[in-house]
């Protein structure tokens, strides 16, 4: 079952919110910039008793060569590099992007320096960012560029995208951002390094936008087969370009572990706290789908323990909680002008106190009228007979990850109509939608 209810004023909002990105993307001949991928930056934990699989690979002199699939096409692109939780800047001294021809070799016709305020060498500061200059290469949607950083000095990252389901490379010692063969990438990390987003240049006319799907590890793919592109926002992408909607990208802003609520050690910060700027901030953002919550439910029911205990803090959440962030996402994304579609939470073997709220809060969700539209995961993936566990197909063996399959199904749960969609005007009451609901 699939509910879509758009607030129109919402809609209205979203479109001069749209016309504003156009006219900053004046300067670029009457074109707008629009991201075209996206990752959502994390801490690396820095506990002393981090396992491995918890610490970002050292860099020492060497180019990290990372593979990325755009959901956009454009005849330019600009990247941006984050070192967001850092605590020293970060030297890169070449940056170059090339499309991919299989693993790190790359077409050598299609390598582009990048430069950054017109230098090939650059500093990432310390918690800040760089955004390049625009590079004169055609992006192809669903084609994989390789973005190479030839790193200057030894660097253990402190900013990173744990979870990428797909592998990167690390080459020997030297700046091989100009290396078209792979041989000298000997090591292979399936993580982000630095490399947070790529947006792609637009004419004005073909309107393009960006929908942004944020949330936990369903959304980050996680059990999805590697190298693949078999998360559900990518699936996504896919079902768009194939319906001849071609001027959408989709972003995938999910991290594995992150909770609505808290903030982790290992997992992120909240979803709640990085919204603004991992959702909301995305150059060409029309719309933000959000599936979070089962990690809220769980984690106060996992024992702490010494060391690095990636469930801190150990709080146990109520469906009012729950439906408290589900609120201040909502009020945020108004703000904006940005519609907000909610998805339900999916099923995930809970035992029965857990299983309650995750049935109240989808309760919520379905009938509040609070999101402007509503896309029913749950209901997507769960065995008929059995409707608080996975259908089995769907299920990666975990009982709580979909499997490629089930990833698909949640992709095709998704209302296309309910992206495209534009604004008629409204009267809307002082009242908040769906407030009465919240006495249920």
């Amino acid at each position: 079952m699939i509910i879509v209810r758009l607030g129109l004023i919402t809609l209205c909002a979203l479109w001069m919110h749209a016309a504003a990105a156009r006219e900053l993307g004046a300067q670029a001949g009457g074109a707008s910039w629009v991201g075209a991928w996206a990752m959502a930056p994390q801490a690396v934990a820095q506990h002393p008793a981090a396992p491995g699989y918890d610490r970002a690979p050292a860099v020492f002199n060497a180019t990290v060569r990372q593979i990325i699939v755009p959901t956009l096409p454009g005849p330019a692109l600009r990247l941006r590099l984050s070192n967001r939780f850092g605590t020293q800047d970060v030297r890169i001294d070449k940056v170059t992007v090339a499309m991919v021809r299989r693993g790190a070799a790359i077409d050598s016709a299609t390598l582009r320096t990048v430069l950054f305020d017109g230098q090939a060498s650059l500093r990432i500061p310390a918690g800040g960012s760089r955004v390049s200059d625009a590079v004169d290469l055609p992006v192809q949607a669903g084609k994989a560029l390789a973005v190479s950083l030839a790193v200057h000095g030894n660097v253990t990252p402190q900013t990173w995208h744990k979870l990428a389901s797909q592998v990167n490379f690390i080459s020997a010692a030297g700046d091989h951002a100009d290396d078209t063969g792979g041989a000298a990438f000997t090591r292979r990390v399936t993580s982000y390094l630095w490399l947070d987003g790529m947006q792609v240049r637009t004419p004005a006319a073909e309107h393009a936008a960006a929908v942004v799907a944020i949330g936990d590890s369903i959304t980050d793919g996680m059990r999805s087969t590697l190298n693949a592109d078999r998360r559900w926002p990518d699936v996504l992408a896919r079902r768009l370009r194939e319906a001849g909607i071609r001027n959408l990208a989709v972003l995938n802003a999910g991290i594995s572990g992150n909770r609505l609520l808290h903030d982790s050690p290992c997992y992120g910060i909240s979803l709640e706290q990085r919204f603004a700027r991992d959702a909301l901030d995305q150059p060409g953002v029309r719309a933000v789908i959000v599936l979070a919550g089962i990690n809220d439910i769980n984690f106060g029911f996992v024992a702490p323990h010494p060391g690095l205990d990636c469930d801190v803090p150990h709080v146990k959440v109520s469906a009012a909680d729950l439906i408290a962030g589900y609120r201040a996402l909502i009020a945020q994304a108004h703000a904006r002008g940005v519609v907000i579609v909610g998805g339900t939470i999916t099923p995930a073997n809970l035992p029965p106190g857990r299983e309650t709220v995750r049935r109240a809060v989808n309760a919520w969700i379905r009938q509040s009228h609070a999101f402007d539209g509503v896309i029913d995961f749950d209901a997507a993936l769960r065995d008929p007979a059995q409707p608080s566990r996975l259908l089995p197909r769907f299920d990666s063996g975990d009982h709580v990850h979909p499997s490629d399959a089930g990833y698909a199904a949640m992709a095709a749960a998704v209302p296309l109509g309910l992206l495209q969609a534009r604004p008629t005007p409204r009267t809307v009451s002082a009242q908040t939608p769906g407030a009465d609901a919240d006495k249920t």
